[in-house]
């Protein structure tokens, strides 16, 4: 793995723990917590975008192809985002993410 590939996986750590910080200060039903938390996942996915797939083929139980496609839909359709979508993204899929990453993380210290 490139030190710049390191890097992305940092990246999406730094924007989970951004996300944990911005629910500290309120819920997703608040118009500005809910910005920052879909500001968040788009950076997530722009990361995965520029990860090899055949560092993501690691961990093949994440969907990788749909974080990348949820940014893209954060990103140019925010106006049809779903409030439910993303509250459970949050609740059940970034926890998983987080535990993917930190795998990959780990295995290419040990190489």
């Amino acid at each position: 793995m490139s030190r710049h590939d390191h890097q992305r996986l940092e990246d999406i750590l730094a924007a989970v723990e951004a996300i944990r910080g911005h629910l500290q200060r309120g819920d997703l039903t608040d118009g500005l917590i809910f910005d920052a938390v879909r500001a968040r996942l788009i950076e997530i996915g722009e990361a995965v975008k520029a990860l090899p797939a055949e560092l993501l083929a690691q961990q093949p139980d994440v969907p990788w192809v749909q974080v990348a496609g949820m940014r893209d839909r954060l990103a140019h359709r925010y106006f049809d985002t779903s409030h439910a979508i993303v509250t459970a993204t949050v609740e059940q899929d970034v926890p998983e993410l987080e535990r993917a990453v930190l795998v990959l993380i780990r295995s290419t210290e040990d190489a």
